[in-house]
């Protein structure tokens, strides 16, 4: 069967608008990375046995964004050509996005999963109908669903809108600092909370993501960059001017030179 790619993405800019719940609401630039991607693939199994996943992976499988994208859309169709398909083959990860690294890779690989199961086992969902099923299993999937290589991403993921713009070449650095997301997001509520409003909201949307990053420092681009720095005092070693933060981190990122 055909092998899919599931790429990685950064953050342009991240700007917290406001909060829904426990959640908050953000309007982001997410720009696709065409040169830093996970490889999928159904690999057919020796013997018949319940849902797998092979690859490296530091999680449990029931925390594997795969396995809750198989979870989601199965309580989404209830088709039972889902379970007679991962009876007789497994899905298989060449993992290469780094994990923890606010790259997207979970979100990626999830979204690739929902696209082949849809392929592979003719469902005939809609993109929208993906998207929403995605959301399900994590704030960034839909992004990966629509596939675009810019867009817009507002709400709490659920807004995925395009922008037109010329595909730049950038270079990301992981460095080894495991970050916890929901960590950040706490730091973040509790000791640097400052929504922007709807007119400064505009203005990150309406900016090319190159004059983003030639005009605007790591500081003012993320605000998730000042949280994670207060958590994880080991990022500031890793940072140097010029570089911007991607997500909750720990990568940056910046033009290709």
């Amino acid at each position: 069967m055909k092998t899919y790619k599931a790429y990685a993405k950064v953050n342009i800019f991240l700007k917290i608008t406001g909060t829904r719940g426990d959640y908050h609401e953000l309007i982001s630039r997410f720009v696709k990375l065409n040169s830093l991607y996970d490889e999928l693939s159904f690999v057919k199994k020796t013997k018949r046995k319940e849902f797998e996943i092979l690859g490296e992976f530091s999680c449990q499988r029931e925390q594997n964004t795969i396995y809750k994208a198989f979870v989601a859309l199965k309580e989404a169709t209830q088709d039972i050509k889902i379970d007679n398909f991962f009876s007789k083959y497994a899905i298989n990860v060449k993992k290469t996005i780094p994990a923890f690294a606010g790259l997207g890779g979970g979100s990626s690989d999830a979204a690739s999963f929902l696209k082949m199961c849809n392929k592979e086992l003719d469902l005939n969902l809609s993109v929208n109908e993906l998207a929403t099923i995605g959301l399900k299993v994590g704030a960034d999937v839909p992004f990966f669903i629509y596939g675009y290589d810019s867009a817009n991403v507002g709400g709490v993921g659920e807004i995925v809108e395009e922008f037109n713009e010329e595909v730049l070449e950038i270079e990301t650095f992981t460095p080894d600092v495991k970050i916890s997301t929901p960590k950040v997001y706490q730091v973040y509520r509790s000791d640097f909370f400052a929504p922007i409003d709807a007119k400064e909201a505009d203005r990150f949307k309406n900016a090319k993501s190159i004059d983003i990053l030639k005009y605007t420092d790591a500081y003012s681009a993320n605000d998730l960059f000042k949280p994670a720095l207060q958590e994880y005092k080991e990022l500031k070693r890793y940072f140097k001017n010029g570089w911007h933060f991607s997500g909750s981190g720990s990568s940056f990122f910046r033009l290709k030179k």
